[in-house]
């Protein structure tokens, strides 16, 4: 407790607490000592807590009954002149009971909140374990949430608390072995107070659990896992022997705002960071991961580099633009995967959003029905063979993704593929031109086959060149989009 709270409670008339219904209250226990018998106690006892409820507006409904009531009862005592002093656990507006309070109180009466010490603060002195260092995000959740979106939140988390466990404990703990962090997982029982437990949560027998436990993700910057109660719990150096792996991460086609939770998680496990210099621009610097940035025209280097780093132990994962599966690096990794000496080497493919699914956003819906993607680079491939395939997605109809379109020593290439689009398509065909994607110089504009210039075309460029169903569409609210039809003629 703070010598604030000590004071506000010596100088309150009434002392209020909140109780499930054997009347046993935490928060009173914590401050028991500094109650005096001419203290008026209020204990405010829940109708229910995980219960079910006759209640006509089920549990929610017995509960704003009772938040009614408790607050109507705390009225009495001020409009009488009295002072109350609200106990609370933790701090009382970090999932406290007390801002039920403070929502219906506050507004009529002078009210001050007095700051406490949380549960996960308590747990993380009690564990001898940072929360977060440097850069770090802390991220606190309540265990009550979907087991999927907990997976999720999880694993894109720096670190994180887990709060409300008791009946959720089976939950949290499934959450953490999707999210790939049980391992990592600590866990505290009754911070600071009798019956106080602390250890791995992966050890942990579910029907032991409490309501008032927390499960922690400490930080995992090096060196943190070497101190603490619970040091054991965790490593995050790799030990000589542990199976290394490969992880292909799609980073999208911009920042993090086009991160996937899966990707923000295997990025920040990784040991070793190598990609594409540009594309590793894109990754938060982490304390005590090494990285490995290279020229793109170097991709099999790149591959054989990371999968020879696992092969030691290490855990690695390499960086691309967009999806990783997409004209990136995937194959080039699972191409030196499956040849010696690199079989045995774990390697996971982490999927990210495209470039044309970006582009087709921010357009529209150009790819609302079939299409075809189709790279117009013939620096793997011959010319003829990228013919071939415009003039069979002309003679299909199909909406056509062209990546790699045009660089500073191919401006041909496009040129040409126009003609052959042409061969077969209107030239009223809508193109989207998408260029710099979720970046700076961001740049989304809609034009024709026949109009479309290529000088203005360069590698940062995706286009999207429309079906015969395309549709572009000057709206009502000044915008204009273009879409292609779910339907398809007989």
């Amino acid at each position: 407790m703070t010598l604030r709270a000590v004071e506000a409670i010596a100088a309150a008339d009434v002392v209020a607490y909140h109780s499930a219904r054997h009347g046993r209250s935490i928060a009173r226990s914590i401050a028991e000592r500094h109650l005096r018998a001419d203290h008026i106690e209020e204990p405010l006892v829940y109708p229910v807590t995980t219960e079910t409820t006759d209640h006509p507006g089920g549990y929610a409904g017995a509960m704003e009954e009772f938040y009614e009531q408790a607050a109507a009862r705390l009225a009495a005592h001020l409009e009488a002149g009295r002072s109350v002093a609200v106990l609370a656990e933790g701090d009382p507006l970090f999932y406290g009971s007390y801002m039920h309070m403070h929502k219906r109180l506050a507004g009529r009466y002078e009210a001050e909140v007095i700051p406490g010490v949380t549960s996960v603060q308590a747990a993380s002195a009690r564990l001898g374990r940072p929360l977060v260092e440097g850069e770090e995000t802390l991220t606190v959740l309540p265990g009550t949430l979907p087991h999927d979106e907990l997976a999720a939140r999880l694993a894109c988390a720096d670190s994180a608390a887990v709060m409300k466990l008791g009946r959720t404990f089976p939950a949290v703990r499934s959450a953490l072995e999707t999210a790939g962090r049980l391992d990592e997982a600590l866990y505290v029982e009754r911070a600071t107070m009798s019956g106080e437990r602390v250890g791995r949560l992966a050890d942990v027998d579910p029907s032991t659990v409490p309501y008032f436990a927390v499960a922690i993700l400490p930080s995992r910057a090096p060196g943190n896992a070497s101190v603490g109660v619970a040091a054991a719990a965790v490593q995050n150096e790799v030990r000589a022997g542990t199976p290394g792996e490969v992880v292909v991460v799609g980073l999208g086609p911009a920042g993090p705002m086009w991160l996937t939770p899966q990707a923000r998680s295997a990025l920040a496990a990784a040991d070793e960071l190598v990609g594409y210099t540009t594309y590793m621009d894109r990754v938060p610097v982490r304390p005590g991961q090494r990285r490995h940035a290279s020229d793109n025209r170097v991709e099999a280097e790149r591959a054989e580099f990371a999968l020879e780093l696992a092969r030691r132990g290490r855990r690695v994962a390499v960086v691309s633009s967009g999806d990783p599966g997409v004209f990136a690096m995937a194959t080039a990794v699972l191409e030196a995967a499956c040849a010696e000496p690199y079989k045995d080497v774990a390697v996971r493919v982490v999927p990210g959003i495209t470039a044309a699914q970006s582009a087709a956003a921010l357009a529209g819906a150009p790819l609302g029905h079939d299409f075809a993607v189709v790279s117009l680079s013939d620096r793997l491939k011959p010319w003829r063979v990228v013919e071939a395939r415009l003039r069979a997605t002309s003679e299909a109809d199909l909406v056509l993704a062209l990546y790699n379109p045009a660089s500073h020593s191919r401006r041909t290439q496009l040129e040409t593929a126009l003609k052959v689009l042409l061969e077969r398509r209107s030239p009223d065909t809508p193109v989207v031109v998408a260029r710099d994607v979720g970046g700076p110089e961001q740049a989304v504009r809609i034009t024709t086959l026949a109009a479309l210039d290529p000088a203005t075309v360069d590698m940062r460029c995706v286009l999207l060149v429309g079906s015969s169903q395309t549709h572009v569409v000057e709206r009502g609210d000044g915008t204009t989009v273009a879409w292609t039809s779910r339907r398809y003629p007989d």
